[in-house]
């Protein structure tokens, strides 16, 4: 044998020597093993998956207008949604939002916001994988006004005096803001006065003249700009959402260390950070099973919705979220259907679908929702319960006082013995008790409490001291 073919045949042993194994290892695993370790990792993904889609929707624009802004712009909701609106599900009469999505990528960014005084106010960041990273607010920061460096992955510099630093472990951050208004044109005025001063500039630009430029908009992003984010997913298909996936995590959005054991699981089948999913290297059989992977996996997450909360007087109560760990399904659940959730001590929100005896909340009933004296929702910040009517979603019911919310900020009336008796139907129960009343539609609602900056000292729906009453049938 002659050194040039002894040469080749080295050559090719090694290339054989270091990538057999990984070949091999997908060939060898049988469907079932081969379709749970993929099951897993599209769940692991969904988060991620989910926000990155949301993030380029949103922001893939040259200009704000609606719920749509560029990189790095806030946009401002100036009013509650009118009683038509049917947009987001279960939308809020309480507090105005305002939404920015963050590129750290080329340098970090500033966040300021001014004081606030006394109203309640929640700026809740979020990276890709949609944890909260930091929720600053009435609760953490107090009235005045602040200053926050925003810094992405392996960052390093000096943090100017005055500000306070929050690390992003991905590249972009959303900082999904709310603040607290009573709903008069008076209030809205000044709210909007407050956003106005939401700025966000780099940081190579913090104190000093900055004309902000948009991004160039992505004339062709991949997916569709205008479906929603599960049905954009599902027509990604296998391939097309592990792809995504493998190159957010290679820079963009890398896994958390707790993350290792999923992640040598994914790699038996090929899906592994900077590497695209290769299917042709998985036996025929499994290729097979694999295509219908997204549909089945998002039955499995939304089969794992019943299970983010627990029922109590006939109330769900789900609490527990925005800190998720290595419980990946409980973040694909939020990620599908509440994304993207707040901190349990910022906000919890119960809702309600049945009466007592468990019967389906209907308009063709009357309903009464009585707190004993002093167990009214105990709550730091404020609380309130919207009603919604049920039509491929949760939406507010149209009525002739235009109210869609019951709150103290309705001068509730008080029974002589202490306690509040609210009115949950279609028709009004009295003038004299109309402050009290939710108005429902002629057909079934939920209703839902939103308690924000709950109490965590006894009584506290927090741990358990303290629970809304159960909603009465008016015979």
């Amino acid at each position: 044998m002659n050194k040039s073919l002894t040469l080749i045949l080295a050559v090719l042993f090694m290339i054989l020597t270091f990538t057999a194994p990984d070949m091999a290892k997908a060939e060898e695993l049988g469907k079932e093993e081969a379709l749970a370790i993929a099951t897993d990792a599209y769940i692991y993904g969904y988060s991620l998956i989910t926000t990155e889609v949301t993030r380029v929707q949103m922001s893939n624009v040259d200009k704000v207008e609606e719920l749509q802004a560029p990189m790095g712009q806030f946009v401002n909701v100036k009013r509650d949604p009118p009683a038509d609106y049917r947009g987001v599900s279960a939308p809020n009469a309480d507090t105005l939002y305002s939404l920015a999505w963050v590129d750290l990528g080329e340098e970090p960014q500033v966040f300021s916001h001014p004081d606030m005084g006394k109203r309640f106010y929640l700026f809740p960041m979020y990276s890709l994988w949609m944890p909260v990273i930091t929720s600053e607010g009435s609760r953490t920061a107090g009235e005045g006004a602040a200053t926050y460096l925003l810094t992405g992955p392996g960052w390093e510099g000096e943090v100017l005096q005055g500000m306070k630093q929050i690390e992003s472990p991905t590249r972009y951050v959303v900082i999904l803001g709310r603040t607290y208004a009573d709903g008069t044109e008076a209030d809205y005025e000044k709210v909007n006065a407050l956003q106005a001063q939401y700025k966000i500039v780099p940081l190579s630009a913090y104190g000093k003249p900055y004309t902000y430029t948009a991004p160039p908009v992505n004339p062709n992003p991949g997916f569709s700009m205008t479906d929603k984010p599960q049905t954009v997913i599902l027509d990604m298909g296998t391939k097309g959402y592990f792809d995504m996936m493998t190159d957010l995590m290679c820079k963009t959005a890398p896994p958390a260390k707790e993350d290792a054991p999923i992640l040598a699981e994914m790699a038996k089948i090929g899906i592994e950070p900077c590497k695209p999913f290769d299917m042709s290297a998985l036996d025929p059989v499994v290729q097979e099973a694999l295509k219908d992977l997204p549909q089945t996996a998002l039955k499995k997450i939304e089969a794992g919705h019943a299970s983010l909360g627990t029922m109590v007087n006939g109330w769900q109560i789900t609490k527990g979220l925005g800190e998720y760990g290595t419980n990946y399904m409980k973040r694909a659940v939020v990620a599908a259907f509440g994304w993207p959730a707040n901190l349990e001590k910022d906000a919890v929100y119960p809702y309600v679908q049945a009466d007592s005896t468990g019967a389906t909340l209907t308009g063709a009933n009357k309903y009464t929702l009585p707190f004993p004296k002093g167990q009214t929702p105990p709550v730091n910040g404020f609380w309130s319960i919207t009603m919604y009517e049920i039509d491929n979603g949760w939406w507010f019911v149209p009525n002739a006082l235009n109210k869609f919310t019951v709150s103290p900020r309705n001068d509730l009336k008080y029974n002589d013995d202490g306690s509040l008796t609210l009115y949950f139907q279609n028709e009004s129960p009295g003038a004299d008790k109309e402050a009290n009343w939710l108005p429902a539609p002629k057909g079934d609602f939920i209703a839902m409490l939103r308690m924000y900056w709950p109490k965590e000292n006894a009584p506290s729906i927090l741990d358990g001291t303290w629970t809304p009453p159960s909603v009465e049938k008016v015979n």
